[in-house]
């Protein structure tokens, strides 16, 4: 077990970034599944708009890596684009 309280406070620090980095990686994943199904160009387009920024946002934080995130958003445009 840490000594310092400097360590413990790391320690603490270090698992409430864990989770909360865990929450909005997966809260990302379900969102790029929900625009994938979705089938009516204007929602999805609606929607890829909300998750792009929220892919970027987390891209910039490094919860998910910048490349991640761009390679996501492009797949999205691409499946959107195919949209009729």
């Amino acid at each position: 077990m840490a000594n310092h309280k400097s360590s413990l406070k790391r320690i603490r620090q270090a698992e409430k970034r864990r989770l909360e980095n865990r929450y909005w990686a997966k809260t990302a994943r379900n969102a790029v599944r929900r625009v994938r199904k979705m089938t009516d160009k204007a929602e999805a387009t609606e929607a890829y708009n909300k998750v792009s920024a929220l892919l970027q946002r987390l891209g910039r934080k490094n919860i998910i890596s910048k490349n991640k995130a761009s390679n996501l958003c492009s797949g999205l445009a691409l499946h959107i684009n195919k949209l009729a």
